[in-house]
């Protein structure tokens, strides 16, 4: 490989980077260097520290798509240097994504004319989804109680325990109360029937999630709407419900297509999902769709002219790429309905196999639904000797990635594996998982049992109680040669 000449008054020709300076020598970490390195030089250094990385395609603990067709690539890398803001500029991408709005939107059966066109925005993901949907509840209730004559300083939001940190983010951040459905044991997902309990004028709404981070589970929005809307009629309130479908919204219209949980259901006002999750994209895409014009206040939404025409623009952000919004509209159109129910059918029976692989070691509860998001949580029936976490660790020496982790309050007892099923996991590599997780099971059977905590915490009680009393024995030991030496010298005197 030849390399072009080095900077700064050094006329020296690298005829192979390995044999280079530039790899000898140290770059700074936290400062830019003083002196420019070739090109060549730079990608080595850089793709040789990313060699350490984890494999993307054996990263089970992610929901974010990992392979897409060469074709999408081509799309992604020649729209990359595309500002999706520039709406004037590139027209054409912002048509694109009108019309995945568009798609989504009668996806989920949005009340929608013939030719009336969807109110929803792409996002860099479901967080930002989240936010502008909780931003939008928050004005309309604030609106509807200053029209009241109410104060409107107090606003709430009812969740279960079991939601993704963007709605603690959104609570935090715009000061919104953030109010949790507790878990129990057997049972990870908001009960609807607390969740309505809790509710009262200040709630600005009820997020119900498609598909919990935890086990995949569907919550019962259905019920939850029925509930809703008669306390709403007892109590004279509107409070809506918001559906967070990041992982089930491309899931649920294929392979359940007559569970209701969207727009079918009139206290659903929006809904938000991940392109980068089960629309199929890499990541980076987001989407947020409202039912109606009116449940978007408008005055959250701005218009610019600075780039051109007139621009309107509801983002947390501003400039962001277009490669993502390009590659989602190519998945649209490129598997159609047709595609998109293989593919999830195709991830639905391989976390079969995995889940049946686990239950044949007897090793395993698994706590997932078989019906949900394609992945199989699972935990140890015994732990007394080692638990989930040995297990995580143990499998990073195949390559896998498996995250262990606690439930939320109030099963925060229970501990659980997740392996999530994507469309590149086929069923080859779940056959090959289960055999690596016997291969572990097997390597911990051998090893020495794991000290518990709590016996851990005891055993140091100890050892300070034993460290305490060598120390007074030897403050004993110390006097006792203290006394005898002074009879002895009283003696001789």
């Amino acid at each position: 490989m030849v390399l072009s000449h080095g900077v700064g008054g050094s006329d020296e020709s690298v005829h192979s980077t390995f044999a280079s300076r530039y790899v000898r020598a140290s770059l700074p970490r936290f400062r830019m260097p003083e002196q420019s390195i070739p090109k060549e030089a730079a990608y080595q250094i850089i793709n040789d520290e990313l060699m350490l990385d984890g494999n993307p395609r054996l990263n089970l603990a992610s929901f974010v798509t990992t392979w897409m067709e060469p074709e999408c690539d081509k799309l992604i890398q020649a729209s990359v240097n595309k500002n999706y803001v520039d709406m004037d500029e590139y027209p054409v991408t912002t048509e694109l994504q009108n019309r995945c709005v568009n798609m989504i939107a009668h996806l989920f059966n949005a009340p929608l004319g013939e030719s009336e066109t969807a109110v929803g925005v792409g996002t860099v993901g479901s967080s930002e989804a989240i936010m502008l949907a909780g931003l939008a509840f928050k004005r309309r209730w604030q609106n509807k109680m200053r029209a009241a004559g109410k104060p409107c300083d107090k606003p709430n939001i009812v969740t279960g325990a079991n939601v993704q940190v963007c709605w603690e983010k959104f609570a935090r951040y715009f000061e919104v109360e953030l109010k949790e459905v507790k878990l129990s044991d057997g049972y990870y997902v908001m009960d609807p029937h607390k969740a309505v309990d809790m509710v009262d004028e200040n709630t600005i709404c009820v997020a119900a999630i498609l598909g919990s981070t935890l086990n995949g589970e569907f919550e019962d929005v259905k019920l939850l709407n029925d509930l809703l809307t008669q306390k709403n009629a007892e109590t004279g309130w509107d409070t809506p419900i918001h559906v967070d479908a990041a992982s089930g919204g491309f899931i649920a219209p294929f392979l359940y297509p007559e569970l209701e949980w969207d727009f079918r259901l009139p206290l659903v006002k929006s809904i938000n999902v991940s392109g980068h999750k089960y629309g199929l994209v890499y990541a980076g895409i987001g989407w947020c769709i409202w039912r109606t014009k009116e449940d978007l206040p408008e005055e959250l939404i701005f218009h610019i002219n600075y780039l051109g025409a007139d621009q309107p623009t509801f983002t947390l952000n501003f400039s962001k790429g277009s490669s993502q919004v390009i590659a989602q509209y190519y998945q649209l159109i490129r598997l159609g309905f047709e595609g998109y129910k293989n593919i999830m059918e195709n991830c639905q029976e391989n976390a079969m196999v995995l889940k049946r692989g686990l239950e044949k070691t007897g090793r395993f509860n698994i706590v997932s639904k078989d019906n949900g998001v394609p992945l199989v949580a699972f935990s140890l029936k015994d732990s007394s000797r080692h638990n989930e976490f040995e297990i995580s660790d143990f499998l990073r020496r195949f390559g896998w990635i498996v995250p262990a982790y606690t439930m939320p309050p109030d099963a925060q007892h229970v501990t659980v594996l997740r392996v999530v099923i994507r469309e590149d996991f086929s069923r080859t590599l779940a056959e090959r998982l289960v055999l690596d997780i016997e291969k572990v099971l097997h390597e911990l059977d051998g090893l020495p049992a794991r000290v518990p905590s709590g016996d851990l915490a005891a055993l140091a009680a100890a050892e300070a109680s034993h460290r305490e009393m060598d120390k007074q024995r030897e403050v004993i030991s110390l006097w006792k040669r203290a006394v005898l030496a002074k009879k002895k010298t009283n003696g001789v005197c």
